[in-house]
């Protein structure tokens, strides 16, 4: 995915643990269903029962190997710089900014989920794709010019990976019937922008300033 490392960040960091915890959870929830059921995202036993759980419990369980291995590859792949990035920005309250990013994302993108599902007994979802996103997008935030790779094969800067990728979350999102959530991945998108430039609008500066130096470079 992306070339940048951060060689400094030594200590077991914020985004291992979650990683760690996730796989744990979704590969004991693989073999048992029960405990799937009772994690998965049910608007409609959330509105119906309170079980306000699932909006966190969701994102720690995914429907099969290759949906965990693919959600936690991205996330190790940005987590740790978008970690450490938040570390150096925010040095008191890093490691609590960080996991506000992440948890809270994975709660907001499923908000237009929760209200458009909420008197549907039969909506299923699970799955961290909306938090990843929001650790995607801020780093995109921090280095819109960083060449982002999908696959391994097609390499554009961040800033136009992004925008692709919002408008191919938004168009799926209406045309439906591939059985994935691409609201979440939108949502999740937005509040890992929205939410770094609350807690530091100067970044705003910084990400148009490097577009208006790629613009002058070209």
């Amino acid at each position: 995915m992306s070339c940048t490392s951060v060689s400094t960040y030594k200590a077991m960091s914020l985004t291992l643990l979650i990683l760690l915890v996730t796989v744990a959870v979704s590969m004991i929830a693989f073999s048992n269903p029960g405990l799937q059921d009772k994690l998965m995202f049910k608007p409609y036993r959330i509105d119906g029962n309170r079980e306000w759980y699932r909006f966190v419990s969701s994102g720690l369980i995914h429907a099969d190997w290759m949906h965990l291995l693919v959600n936690m590859f991205v996330l190790f792949s940005f987590g740790e710089i978008v970690e450490f990035y938040y570390q150096q920005t925010f040095p008191e309250k890093g490691p609590v900014l960080y996991f506000l990013l992440y948890f809270g994302g994975m709660m907001t993108a499923v908000l237009p989920t929760y209200r458009k599902h909420r008197n549907n007994p039969g909506y299923n979802g699970l799955g961290a794709s909306g938090a990843v996103s929001a650790v995607v997008f801020a780093f995109i935030l921090f280095n819109p010019l960083e060449r982002l790779c999908l696959y391994g094969v097609l390499c554009l800067p961040g800033v136009i990976f992004g925008v692709a990728y919002l408008v191919f979350s938004y168009y799926m999102d209406k045309r439906g019937g591939d059985r994935v959530n691409h609201d979440a991945h939108l949502w999740g998108a937005i509040y890992g922008i929205v939410f770094t430039v609350l807690l530091k609008p100067s970044l705003l500066i910084h990400f148009f300033e490097q577009l208006v130096y790629f613009r002058n470079a070209i």
